[in-house]
């Protein structure tokens, strides 16, 4: 996905399709003679074994998981390894984790609600919210969330690696962010960009004249009691990044950002990443989030359509769901994968300057996996991972 060492949009706040994806054995059938205690244990190996495998090669120093079941069936919440690389406290199982674009389903919520309230609709144009941009005036709203705007991301602007490298805990505003895209050449069909979120952010806050934070606050974190969630603008307090594990930036291919490899994110800015990637959540909260905004709790019917509505990550075509064919589609701020055995799933990767975050959701069985690996890395097998846990729940009959 990477295709220069400009194009960080492909490491940082980036969704990631696993279409090689391999479930369990066709035909085979789930065992329900594990006890409880076993369950966990095999799922402590794995993770042990990613952090002693990608230790080194990744940069990392922990991960975690938190599994949510449907119904009354108690999660599981593990973390193997320590809050700092080379040695630190134990990690939490409820620490904290940057959620990077797994912002962007909350922020296509927002976006959703106001129109079932009919304060806008999708398909207004980016000129009537935000005439300030008239090269894009013809752009709409839907096009903003589902990726085929033809406006390019912010995180391909050189100008914006040189800000960042020189003031690397400097603050951005939306407007900023934006400006860093507009000289850069438009983009054709689906190209996923971050720049798209920002602008979608910016129109929440001029149709409700409100905070973004505001508004996500009273929308959805207190409504549906997600009590570790969190949003900030700039930075977060000592209170919140106390609960957050260190987190790398371990990627070599931006020499902008060379003073960086290797050092502790948790404690900059996250400005940079705003509306498009800014959140901080437990791992249980979000796997909360996801079965609230895939049964449809959060949304009207029609809106909980347009969410899921898909165009082919491929041609940029709508589609009415992925195939082995065709196997990854983006929703607005969701995306779908197919895969060989494993079948039709709702997957998304955030990644921030310091994390990556995954979430799985299985519509049959209504199983949230969600994962945190503490650092950025071009070098990831998170996706591995997360299948490998749902075949380890499906053969002991938990997905």
């Amino acid at each position: 996905m990477i295709k220069s060492t400009l194009a960080v949009a492909g490491a940082l706040l980036v969704i990631v399709a696993i279409p090689s994806m391999v479930g369990p054995a066709a035909g085979a059938t789930p065992t329900t003679a594990a006890t409880p205690a076993a369950v966990p244990a095999s799922l402590r190996s794995e993770l042990e074994n990613y952090l002693n495998t990608y230790r080194g090669v990744e940069h990392i120093s922990a991960v975690s998981l938190a599994v949510t079941f449907r119904g009354r069936r108690p999660g599981i919440n593990l973390a193997v390894g320590n809050t700092l690389y080379g040695g630190g406290p134990t990690i939490s199982p409820y620490a904290l984790w940057q959620i990077g674009s797994n912002t962007k389903a909350f922020t296509s919520v927002l976006v959703l609600q106001f129109e079932a309230e009919h304060k806008l609709s999708i398909n207004d144009s980016l000129g009537k919210w935000l005439p300030q941009y008239p090269a894009w005036r013809g752009v709409t709203i839907k096009q903003l969330l589902n990726m085929t705007s033809g406006i390019p991301d912010y995180t391909n602007s050189p100008d914006y690696w040189n800000t960042v490298a020189a003031a690397p805990n400097g603050k951005f505003s939306a407007s900023q962010l934006v400006s860093f895209a507009a000289g850069l050449p438009a983009t054709h069909g689906y190209n996923y960009s971050n720049t798209n979120y920002i602008l979608a952010q910016m129109i929440i806050e001029r149709a409700t004249h409100d905070s973004y934070g505001s508004q996500l606050r009273k929308r959805i974190v207190l409504p549906i009691r997600l009590h570790n969630t969190f949003y900030s603008a700039t930075d977060y307090g000592r209170a919140i990044t106390a609960r957050i594990p260190a987190g790398y930036w371990f990627i070599s291919a931006v020499p902008e950002m060379k003073s960086q490899l290797g050092k502790d994110q948790s404690r900059l800015t996250v400005s940079w990443a705003q509306g498009a990637g800014g959140m901080v959540n437990s791992l249980q909260d979000l796997g909360n989030w996801d079965r609230a905004l895939f049964t449809g709790q959060e949304l009207p019917r029609q809106q909980q359509r347009e969410l899921t509505s898909l165009v082919s990550t491929t041609t940029g075509k709508p589609i009415k769901t992925t195939t082995l064919a065709d196997p990854a589609g983006y929703g607005l701020g969701v995306s779908q994968v197919t895969g060989k055995a494993l079948g039709t799933e709702w997957y998304y990767e955030g990644e921030t300057d310091g994390y990556r975050v995954v979430n799985l959701y299985a519509p049959r069985s209504g199983t949230a996996i969600t994962i945190g690996v503490n650092s950025a890395s071009l070098t990831d097998n998170t996706a591995a991972l997360a299948t490998s846990i749902y075949q380890t729940l499906h053969e002991l009959g938990l997905s």
